[in-house]
């Protein structure tokens, strides 16, 4: 495996910032009082009886924000064009790391964080350079003493590709699609691409890749389908999520190694996969489909998540680890936002004394600039009852709450 050290310096640096300060803001701030206000929501905006409306204002300091996540150390962290921006929860830009063609962010519980981006290398070492995909590892992101201090280099870091050639252009063209990481801090890296022989040597480059906390390629998620689309399939992915997340609770965190998928394939009929994960005593770990989503109970909900067609090119999952279990699902085919519960039914309980008895339709979205619009949403996650888009066309992240949980 090849790995590059950098040390690289913060385009923003922290200067007269307490910890609370850094992370919160200040009582003092205009911005601040805004999320403490209920007039914030605009009262013209909330759905009839449940449904998510959006926290204002929406955060404009972005140019194509590709993806979003709310760190364990509670800080926000967005990738757009310029790299990876770390924000305090008013959305006030602390920091800027210049990280080259960056698409993803996520973060383990040792608050070390990990961006996919590219990276310039010299394969044969005659300086001819190749841009290739890379998952950078940093640490410091929750301090402002940035330090990257592995980069995780395809096709090096898959260690199928250690007797295999380097393939060229073919490589070039491999990208990684999304990163997520496990209660004991293992990440899973989604990958696609060009090559896809399951007949060869090498794994293919639709996959789910799985390193250790030290970078180490141990495994990857073998068993689903590169090239098909079915319930088991990694057909050109183009996100992932796991039940680990932030907040750190008392009651602890899940120690699950499933995870959740969505593929950008137009010819895959399910775009949105519950990967599950059990243990052969003989044949190790089998990776497979949650059957309970193919069971369609139509007293309970009108859509679900496993119909057939149902998304046309999704972008971005996340999963909210709470009591409510919810699963978002981001759409740049659509332009929409979904949501679904872990059973797989599209909607959000109805309310006390509602004469509703199925599940009540959150999803949202369609093209505009709108405060229900999106253009080309890419990314989506949710801390404390917040969900947050990444709504690349429109240079903004969008914040929303359900309208039942507005105090």
């Amino acid at each position: 495996m090849r790995r590059i050290n950098i040390i690289i310096l913060s385009a923003v640096i922290f200067t007269g910032l307490n910890s609370c300060d850094f992370l919160f803001g200040t009582r003092e701030d205009a911005v601040v009082d805004e999320i403490f206000e209920e007039g914030a929501i605009d009262p013209e905006l909330v759905q009839d009886e449940v449904g998510y409306v959006p926290v204002l204002p929406f955060w404009t300091d972005f140019i194509e924000p590709h993806d979003i996540f709310c760190g364990y150390d509670e800080m926000i962290y967005v990738v757009d064009a310029e790299g990876l921006k770390i924000l305090d929860q008013t959305g006030t830009v602390f920091q800027t790391i210049a990280i080259p063609g960056a698409t993803d962010v996520t973060q383990d519980r040792r608050l070390h964080t990990y961006v996919a981006g590219r990276v310039d290398y010299d394969v044969d070492g005659d300086g001819v350079m190749e841009n290739l995909a890379a998952v950078y590892h940093l640490t410091g992101t929750s301090y402002g003493n940035v330090e990257i201090i592995d980069t995780l280099i395809h096709p090096f870091c898959d260690a199928s590709r250690n007797i295999t050639a380097f393939r060229g252009a073919d490589d070039e063209a491999v990208e990684f699609t999304g990163l997520a990481t496990l209660a004991d801090n293992t990440l899973y890296v989604t990958r696609k691409g060009p090559r896809n022989d399951v007949s060869g040597i090498a794994r293919a480059d639709n996959a789910m890749l799985i390193y250790d906390e030290n970078g180490n390629n141990t495994s990857y998620a073998n068993g689903l389908s590169p090239v098909t689309g079915n319930l088991k399939s990694v057909w050109d992915i183009s996100g992932i999520a796991t039940f680990a997340a932030p907040p750190q609770s008392l009651s602890g965190i899940s120690g699950s190694a499933e995870f959740m998928i969505c593929l950008d394939q137009p010819s895959a009929p399910y775009k949105g996969l519950w990967i599950t994960q059990t243990v052969d005593p003989e044949a190790g770990i089998i990776y497979g489909e949650n059957a309970l989503l193919t069971v369609f109970d139509y007293t309970k909900a009108d859509r679900f998540l496993y119909e057939p067609d149902r998304f046309i090119q999704p972008t971005d999952i996340y999963i909210a680890p709470d009591f409510t279990g919810y699963i978002f699902i981001t759409d740049a085919g659509t332009d929409s936002l979904y949501q679904f519960t872990r059973k797989g039914y599209e909607g959000v309980n109805p309310p006390a004394g509602s004469p509703n008895t199925k599940q009540i339709i959150a999803s949202f979205g369609g093209v505009g600039s709108g405060p229900f619009n999106l253009i080309d949403p890419s990314g989506v996650a949710y801390l404390r009852k917040v969900v947050y888009v990444a709504d690349k066309g429109n240079d903004r992240i969008c914040r929303y709450k359900l309208s039942s949980d507005l105090e």
